[in-house]
């Protein structure tokens, strides 16, 4: 009798842990509820005035470009400038040979007195003629050829005295003379070289780098896109009525003077379809040289309703349209299809598709999709782009907490330093499983 005591008491005390084990495992787990909305980071749109700027390709020219070529023929003695250096108007470059125009200039002067020689001559033998011819002492032929000596007398002056100038304009010829103001180049002769009167090859090219010319390249139909938003009255002219002109060099620094576009080409070109557009820039520095490829910003026009979206808030959909997600007043999240029409700062400008005060999803993009609930948060200030601003019916983005779980929900979990998380769950379990282990010993002995 005492044995089956034993092995009832036995029995119950292995049937006791079991028994509250299952009831653990069997408890019913708190509900998790429905998750929290997703935080998003919107911008509230405001129409803003911009100035309207295209980025076009442009070429450095010379204002001035001349080509020296000498202008009588001779042997070059003489270079009087230094390459590369800046030469006045005037300033005398090269020297040729002078001797034989020298020589000819003498004798066009000989021949000069010579005919006014003939002149004196024939002068006072036409007075002579005069009185005598009243008397009927000399004939009439006479007379008239007197007259005509002295007419011819006088041509002959005339001749000579151009005679005598040409010589005088080939002895100066001799010089070389810088016609423009500028910086030349290399020479391309050397003393002791023979040139000729209207040779192909130059002696020297002088350019004028102060100021310069930027030729711009415009397509077409982009000048006329903005001629007819001009027109329209979608786009307006700034007060000046002048469009003014920045460069971006080479390696990418700014320009630090301002240039003023001067016309544009009269006629498109038909290989490239674009329109040439000519700007002039100050260069006192001479940091522009000519052939320089640069990037010009020219100022179009103004837009005083633009709608600008920064440009991590616009994406692409299949269809390679530009889409933005808008908050709507629900809290509900809608995709529109926009017309993303250029980046003006790094924003977007928005031409169609939507409105002022709408709100647009710039963070969290990944996070949400269309028709779901979110809660709109501000974005940071150094994350609006100009002509937005923060939403301010949004509240402050902070992480979520404990308390910010529903009634009834379990408690969220709280992540500590080495990333492991605790559930309540597993604090319900393990006092059970540890009263079974302590138990475990006892019943082994018994």
């Amino acid at each position: 009798m005492t044995s089956h005591n034993n092995i009832l008491r036995a029995s119950a005390l292995v049937l006791v842990p079991a028994i509250l084990v299952l009831a653990g495992c069997g408890r019913a787990q708190p509900s998790a509820g429905a998750p929290p909305a997703p935080e998003v980071a919107v911008i509230t749109l405001v129409p803003r005035t911009v100035s309207i700027t295209d980025e076009l390709p442009g070429r450095t020219t010379a204002y001035r470009i001349a080509e020296v070529r000498p202008q009588v023929s001779g042997i070059v003695q003489k270079r009087l400038f230094s390459e590369g250096g800046e030469v006045k108007a005037g300033e005398q470059l090269l020297q040729i040979d002078p001797a034989t125009y020298r020589a000819a200039l003498s004798s066009a002067q000989a021949a000069l007195k010579r005919a006014e020689a003939r002149l004196v001559t024939a002068r006072l033998l036409e007075e002579r003629y005069t009185p005598l011819i009243e008397a009927n002492a000399v004939s009439k032929q006479d007379y008239d050829d007197a007259v005509a000596a002295r007419a011819q007398a006088e041509a002959d002056v005339a001749a000579a005295r151009a005679q005598v100038e040409a010589a005088e304009i080939n002895l100066a010829y001799t010089k070389v003379l810088s016609p423009i103001s500028g910086r030349i180049g290399r020479a391309l002769v050397t003393e002791g070289a023979l040139v000729t009167k209207e040779q192909d090859q130059p002696l020297a090219l002088i350019q004028q780098l102060d100021p310069i010319y930027v030729d711009i390249t415009q397509s077409s139909t982009e000048m006329l896109r903005l001629q007819r938003q001009l027109a329209d009255g979608v786009l307006q002219k700034d007060a000046k009525n002048q469009a003014e002109v920045t460069l971006t060099l080479e390696d990418g620094t700014v320009y630090s003077e301002r240039g003023k576009l001067q016309f544009s080409e009269v006629s498109v070109d038909p290989s490239t379809g674009a329109v040439v557009l000519r700007a002039i820039f100050p260069n006192p520095r001479r940091e522009l040289l000519p052939g320089m490829f640069v990037r010009a910003q020219l100022t179009q026009g103004v837009r005083h309703d633009a709608l600008l979206v920064p440009q991590r808030g616009v994406s692409r959909n299949q269809k390679g349209e530009a889409t933005v997600m808008v908050v709507g007043e629900d809290n509900k999240v809608v995709e529109r299809v926009v017309r993303a029409d250029r980046v003006i700062g790094g924003a977007w400008l928005i031409t169609e598709g939507l409105a002022p005060q709408e709100r647009v999803v710039v963070d969290g993009l990944q996070k949400i999709r269309p028709g779901m609930e979110v809660r709109a948060v501000a974005a940071a200030e150094q994350g609006a782009s100009p002509g937005t601003q923060t939403d301010p019916t949004a509240t402050s983005a902070r992480p979520a907490q404990a308390s910010d779980a529903q009634p009834g929900s379990a408690p969220a979990q709280v992540t500590g330093a080495s990333g492991s998380s605790s559930s309540s769950s597993k604090g319900a379990v393990a006092p059970d499983g540890a009263q079974r282990d302590a138990l475990a010993p006892e019943v082994a002995r018994r």
